[in-house]
């Protein structure tokens, strides 16, 4: 009689994808919304879902509150919610309509006299804030709150009359920045990256270039971080890399980075994956709640910008 030979070890579990990782990373710990755009984006999930839990954060005046943008609690519609839910309105292909022209009365009814957003309004006092947003009576409109408004409008070819001014401004705003930092150029980037003039957007996001690489907004090389120093306010080790600036192939700001420097950005976008599944929150963290709330918001939009790239299919 033959012996029998060992018993076969039990075949080892399938690694686990980085897209399998972060959505057990969204399921356990994101909000309603997040999990609805998770299963847009990856799990073939309907558009009609993450517009009805969208619709949870609308306020009668047509703007958006309830701590949509974690880091401002409360209630109260403010323009930094109200460009989060457009965000999402265009993610899902639902920026148009009705909707969309009640947020444009919003936008006209809370505008400077120029045109432009101010990323929060006195409204805001009184309710938890992030300490790094000042809530003050006359707020001053802002690239950073316009820029990102007026060129999602601009892309989904949504016209009202406020965008004529708020347009203006920010072309003003954008070919006059000198000194400025990170988040400042990500909002001049989404605005020219669907601005309607593209010979002027295609000059003037050059120029902007030249000014990131002079004044090392973008960390180039993830290895030597000491050698790009942090903008005055932001956080320890809140560096911004060329991902952030051109968040998929077709933005101008790609452009501004070698082959060579997108792929170490990517590869250290992908590395940051943390052993939870999700991705970790770079700004300052003043309370436990905007944290939790914001990291499976981060943790889609690196999957966003990784599958943008094709680092993953999913």
């Amino acid at each position: 009689m033959a012996e029998s030979g060992p018993t076969p070890s039990p075949a080892a579990p399938p690694t686990r994808s980085p897209l399998f990782r972060a959505e057990q990373f969204v399921w356990l710990t994101a909000r309603v919304l997040e999990q609805r755009l998770f299963a847009y984006h990856f799990l073939h999930g309907a558009p009609d879902a993450v517009e009805a839990a969208l619709d949870a954060y609308r306020d009668e005046d047509g703007g958006y509150g309830h701590a949509l943008e974690p880091d401002l609690r409360g209630p109260v519609s403010q323009p930094l919610h109200t460009a989060h839910a457009l965000r999402v309105l265009d993610a899902i292909g639902r920026c148009a309509g009705q909707r969309v022209e009640r947020v444009c009365r919003y936008l006209t009814s809370v505008s400077t006299s120029d045109g432009a957003l101010p990323a929060v309004r006195p409204g805001q006092r009184g309710y938890p804030t992030a300490p790094f947003v000042p809530v003050v009576d006359d707020p001053p409109g802002e690239l950073l709150a316009t820029g990102p408004v007026v060129g999602l409008l601009h892309r989904n070819e949504v016209w009202h009359a406020w965008l004529f001014r708020a347009t203006d401004f920010c072309w003003r705003a954008v070919e006059s920045l000198e000194k400025s930092h990170p988040y400042e150029v990500e909002a001049a980037v989404a605005f020219l990256d669907s601005a309607p003039d593209r010979p002027r957007a295609e000059a003037a996001a050059d120029r902007l270039g030249r000014l990131v690489r002079e004044q090392r907004l973008a960390a180039l090389d993830p290895d030597d971080l000491g050698a790009y120093p942090v903008a005055p306010g932001y956080a320890p080790g809140e560096h911004h890399f060329p991902h952030d600036f051109a968040k998929s192939p077709a933005s101008l700001a790609r452009a501004w980075f070698t082959d060579g420097e997108m792929a170490r950005s990517l590869d250290h976008l992908a590395a940051e994956q943390e052993e939870d599944g999700g991705w970790p929150v770079r700004w300052r963290q003043w309370a436990a709640a905007p944290t939790l709330e914001a990291r499976p918001m981060v943790t889609i939009e690196a999957l966003r910008t990784l599958r943008a790239y094709g680092r993953f299919v999913g």
